[in-house]
């Protein structure tokens, strides 16, 4: 979908700047001064061809049960609130959730998950997380993810993680001054996390602290939480329960003054 043609939600328009390098995605990450900004720049970004590619291939060819929608077929920002002192870190977007509706963690199983145990919390207005013009806002939290184009198999390359890390540590940036509590979905999210607070300052710990569900490692004022990611894997076999997920946000609900 190109930018500033109707999308709900889209930031960007045809004259944003896009990164087709990882030095371009640094500079503009370490530029960029807001949040409408930052998530604008994302959501054109073109700096890795695999993950470009992958993207718009799903999005030509689209899975059955989609295939008369169209596809946002873009990077995936971050959203939610603006001040946010919840932040939860994801891996990356789905291919036929986030790649399809253009909100992370939106259209997908794991969306389903996730959202409806923010609303249970009192961190989300609605459980419903459809698309990009459902009426879904959050309250207190902003979602990330770590990686912000859908990868192949669910596997972005080393070289593409770090690639896409200045996107994350430009957005912490912006938010860091409200966040009490970051919230890992799953050990990649757990690692993304710890280099971000790492580049943005704080003293992260040597060893670094471990993932686990409900894990909890104190940085520098900001409680960084683990919880099993709510994939499909996790939530069938009954790894990751409704009432699991709750527990994490009930906490981060108590660390974070709420």
């Amino acid at each position: 979908m190109p930018p500033g043609t109707g999308w709900p939600g889209d930031p960007a328009t045809p004259a944003t700047a896009v990164a087709a390098s990882a030095a371009a995605v640094e500079s503009l990450a370490a530029a960029v001064g807001s949040l409408d900004e930052l998530d604008a720049l994302v959501s054109v970004c073109r700096a890795c061809p695999r993950l470009v590619e992958w993207r718009e291939e799903v999005a030509t060819v689209k899975r059955k049960s989609f295939v008369d929608q169209p596809y946002w077929g873009r990077p995936a920002p971050g959203w939610g609130d603006t001040h946010p002192r919840i932040m939860v870190v994801g891996l990356a977007p789905a291919a036929h959730g986030a790649n399809r509706t253009g909100r992370v963690f939106t259209g997908d199983r794991s969306g389903d998950f996730l959202f409806a145990a923010l609303h249970r919390a009192g961190l989300a207005n609605q459980s419903l997380c459809v698309d990009a013009a459902d009426g879904l806002s959050l309250n207190d939290v902003r979602v990330a993810a770590a990686v912000r184009c859908a990868p192949p198999a669910n596997a972005p390359t080393p070289a593409e993680r770090a690639t896409c890390a200045p996107w994350l540590d430009a957005e912490w940036r912006l938010v860091s001054g409200d966040v009490r509590v970051v919230i890992a979905l799953g050990g990649f999210a757990w690692k993304a996390a710890l280099h971000m607070l790492r580049r943005g300052g704080a003293s992260v710990p040597v060893p670094a602290p471990q993932f686990g569900h409900l894990a909890e490692a104190a940085i520098d004022g900001v409680t960084l939480m683990g919880c099993y990611h709510p994939s499909q894997q996790n939530t069938f076999t009954g790894k990751l329960t409704p009432a699991m997920m709750d527990a994490v946000f009930i906490r981060a609900r108590e660390l974070a003054g709420r």
